[in-house]
Order: C-alpha cells, then structure tokens, then sequence
C-alpha cells in the first residue's frame, strides 16, 4: 500500500466521495486543475492535499444507504418534516368534514396547526428561512379555514351526481331569536333532505321541480341547484394560492439547505487554494 507522499494526485481524487468529486468539478478544481496544482512549484502537493481534506470520506463521515452528507441531511429534514406535518393538517381537516362539519372540522385543523407551528419553530432562521417558515404556517391555517368551509362545494363539484328533485315542505327552527325556515327536496330514491346552503326561500315552492347535486355516497346534504351554481371562484383561488405557498416555500427552503452546505464546501476550497 502506497504512503501518503508516495499517492498521486490521482489516488487522492479517487478517493474522495462522488459528491465532492462533483463539487470540485463543478467549481473548476476538477482533477486536471489538481494536476497542474501539485505540478507547481513551492508545495503543490501540499495545497492539493488541503483543497482535497475539505472533501474527505473523513470530513464528510457516511453510513451505508447514505447518499447526503450530514450538513445537508440535517439542514433538509426539518422543512420535510414541517411540509409533512402542514400536508397531513389538512387532510385530517378535510377529512372531519365528513363527520363533524365545517365548524368543528375548522377546530380540528387549528389544533393540528398546533404540531404545524412546533415543526416549524424548528427550522432554521437564516438565509430566509425565516420568513419561508412563517409562510408555510399563515398558507397552513389559510387553507384550512377556506377548505372547512368549501370542501363540501368542492366534493360534489368532482363527484355530485345531478337529477331533478322535488322541493318538499321546509323545516323551521329557532335561532339567535329568529325563526329560521330550511329548505327540503325529495330525491328520486324517495328521501327528503334538507338542502346544502338555502339558496332562495322554498316555502312557496313546495311540489316544484328543481335540478339537485347530489352526494352518491350520501355524505353531504343535497345542492339545490346544477353543477354551474357550486362553488365560489374567489374561494377556490384562494384556496390553490395558498396550497401553492404551502408545497413550495418549505421545498424551496430544503432546496437552499441542500445548496449551502455545498457552496460553504467550495468557499473553504478556493480559500485554500
């Protein structure tokens, strides 16, 4: 086995990691720069070796499978993690629609958003993090209150099914005082069902044809109306704004993470040099 002053150049560059083999490449000190380095006069093979241990196997430890150093595992972990915990906030939240409604649906997601922002306390604050972590925790509860609130337009707009149904004699409560009066439709299966969000008083009405969308899976109230009178374009660009900022502000801050380390690394090399 070769000592250490009896290896070339090219023994040292073989065995550095691919990532730092690339790193130098990709900053010009590639192996024929190296070359032309330890060539020169006045300790060449000296400076070669410094420029090489910020890329060492040593400097740089890996265990098998691995396929990051360190730094930047560390530096990405915590924004996939945040977007993980954002991700699965709103799905719990959409989900509770089914059962509790938009109003303790919305409660469920604000307690979820409790995980969201303790995952993104622990993230960085630096090089824009800071910022990018607040974003994906305003985009977060944004979404979540739009969507309580929408899910069921944005349900039957995808799987609603339209037929004609009968408007029946409303339903009367009490509330805040008032006397509130709800609209109900007989479907072609012959059950009657209060109306997804009253459109218009019914009560004169009553024995009329009207279109309906109706939940096939019998989740949802019944939309007195087509598919054409669903859904509230302001709402649902809100809505995909929101989504947007909360997939792309923690990848682009992991993105930056996975960056610097490697920009750090090539600093160290030129100043070497």
């Amino acid at each position: 086995m070769a000592s250490e002053d009896e290896r070339t150049v090219d023994d040292l560059f073989a065995e550095l990691p691919e990532d730092g083999r690339r790193t130098l490449e990709e900053i010009g000190m590639g192996l024929p720069e190296l070359r032309r380095i330890a060539d020169g006069e006045g300790g060449g093979m000296r400076r070669v070796r410094g420029v090489l241990s910020e890329f060492t196997a040593k400097a740089d430890p890996r265990r098998p499978g691995d396929d990051e150093g360190p730094d930047r595992r560390t530096a990405v972990w915590p924004w996939m993690r945040l977007l993980l915990a954002a991700v699965a906030g709103c799905v719990v939240c959409l989900l509770s629609t089914l059962m509790l409604g938009s109003g303790l649906s919305l409660l469920v997601g604000v307690l979820c958003g409790v995980g969201v922002i303790l995952a993104a306390l622990g993230t960085r604050a630096s090089h824009g993090g800071l910022v990018l972590r607040w974003l994906t925790v305003a985009a977060y509860f944004v979404l979540i209150f739009v969507a309580s609130y929408t899910s069921q337009e944005w349900y039957l707009q995808l799987r609603g099914v339209e037929q004609t149904a009968t408007i029946t004699a409303p339903s009367h409560q009490w509330a805040h005082g008032t006397r509130q009066t709800h609209c109900r439709v007989r479907l072609q299966d012959r059950s009657v069902h209060q109306v997804f969000r009253n459109r218009e008083d019914c009560a004169d009405r009553v024995g009329a044809k009207s279109a309906a969308v109706v939940d096939p899976s019998g989740h949802y109230r019944p939309f007195l109306g087509s598919k054409s009178d669903i859904g509230d374009t302001a709402e649902t660009a809100v809505s995909l704004g929101a989504a947007a900022v909360l997939l792309l502000a923690p990848a682009g801050a992991a993105v930056i993470g996975r960056v610097r380390p490697r920009r750090n690394s090539a600093d160290r090399a030129r100043g070497t040099t």
